[in-house]
C-alpha cells in the first residue's frame, strides 16, 4: 500500500517535515518535525509543529509514530512537543547511542545523562519492519552522514533524511563525528537500487534563486543528474570529491543548540535550581581555527 504524504517546508532551516498516513481518519507518522528556535533571543516556539498538528486534526488522524531520520545538526526537533500532544512513540536509529556518547563529552553534559538511547521510545536497526495503520514500513540504515542515519521505506516512498539532496545540490556532508564518505557512498548505492518509480522525500532542499524548494526527487534523477553521482561516479572518486567539499563547509549555525536538544529526543536540557534551562557552548572544540 502506498502512503498519503503531506510535506511542510520550514524556510528558516531549509527543512521538510512530513505527515505520512494511510487514509483520512486513519493512522499517521510525523517525520523530522521542526521546533522553531530564535538563536538571538534564545527562545523556542512551536508554529511549525502546530501546522503539523492542525493537519492531523483536519484529517482526523491518529499519530502512532514520530520518526527521526537522524539527530539533526541544523534544526531542533519538535518530537517531544508532538509526543506530548499526540501520545505517539518517538523513534530513531540505534546509532544514536554513539552520537550521544560523543556529544555528551563535547558538551560536558550532566553525569547521569544516559547514552543508551533510552530518551527515545524505539531504536531501529537495519531491516526492522513496523506499521503505520495499514502501511508497512521497512527501515534501511543509511549511515555515512551520521552514525544513526536511517531511510524509512513506505510503499513507493522513501524518506531519506540528509543522505541525498536535490540533484543539482548533491549529497550530504560526511565530516561530522561518526560520518564517513565511503560509508555514505555505500548507503547511497542502496538507495539507487530501489525501484525507479520510488519517490525520494528529502529532509532539506537548498534551491537556487530561480526555483522553489522541492520535497521530492527520484531514483533516476539521482542516478543520472546528481552532481556528485552522475555518470557512474566510482567510490574512490566520490570519497575524494566529498572530502574536498567538506573541507570548505562551515559549521551549521544551529549545531550547538540542535544537538543538545535532538540527542534528548526533543526535550530541552534540565533546569537548574532556579528553573531556567541552559544550552552549553564549548569554546574552540568544533570547526577549524583558521
Amino acid at each position: 500500500m502506498n502512503p498519503c504524504v503531506q510535506s511542510f517546508h520550514d524556510p528558516a532551516t531549509f527543512t521538510f517535515s512530513y505527515v505520512v498516513y494511510d487514509q483520512d481518519g486513519g493512522h499517521a507518522a510525523i517525520i523530522d518535525p521542526v521546533l522553531d528556535f530564535d538563536a538571538v533571543a534564545a527562545r523556542t516556539t512551536t508554529a511549525s509543529a502546530d501546522r503539523l498538528l492542525a493537519f492531523v486534526r483536519d484529517h482526523q488522524l491518529s499519530v502512532d509514530w514520530i520518526l527521526e531520520t537522524h539527530a539533526h545538526a541544523d534544526h531542533l526537533t519538535a518530537a517531544a512537543y508532538l509526543k506530548a500532544a499526540t501520545g505517539a512513540k518517538v523513534a530513531i536509529g540505534r546509532g544514536i547511542c554513539r552520537v550521544q556518547a560523543h556529544f555528551k563529552a563535547v558538551f560536558g553534559l550532566e553525569a547521569d545523562f544516559p547514552v543508551d538511547g533510552s530518551q527515545f521510545d524505539q531504536l531501529f536497526d537495519d531491516g526492522d519492519v513496523f506499521n503505520i495503520g495499514a502501511l508497512s514500513v521497512r527501515v534501511m540504515a543509511t549511515p555515512g552522514h551520521t552514525d544513526d542515519s536511517l531511510t524509512y521505506l513506505i510503499g513507493d516512498a522513501a524518506f531519506v533524511g540528509d543522505t541525498v539532496f536535490a540533484p543539482e545540490t548533491g549529497t550530504a556532508r560526511a565530516d561530522f563525528p561518526g560520518g564517513d564518505a565511503r560509508t555514505l557512498y555505500q548507503s547511497i548505492q542502496r538507495l539507487l537500487e530501489l525501484p525507479p518509480a520510488t519517490r525520494l522525500y528529502l529532509c532539506h532542499d537548498y534551491p537556487p534563486p530561480e526555483r522553489a524548494a522541492h520535497a521530492i526527487t527520484s531514483v533516476d534523477a539521482q542516478r543520472n543528474q546528481n552532481v556528485h553521482l552522475a555518470n557512474g561516479t566510482v567510490e574512490d572518486d566520490y570519497v575524494a570529491l566529498r572530502s574536498a567539499r567538506d573541507a570548505t563547509l562551515s559549521v551549521p549555525k544551529l549545531l550547538y543548540a540542535a544537538l543538545q536538544v535532538n540527542i534528548r529526543a526533543g526535550e530541552l536540557p534540565p533546569p537548574d535550581a532556579s528553573g531556567v534551562r541552559y544550552l552549553r557552548f564549548p569554546l574552540n572544540q568544533i570547526g577549524s581555527s583558521d
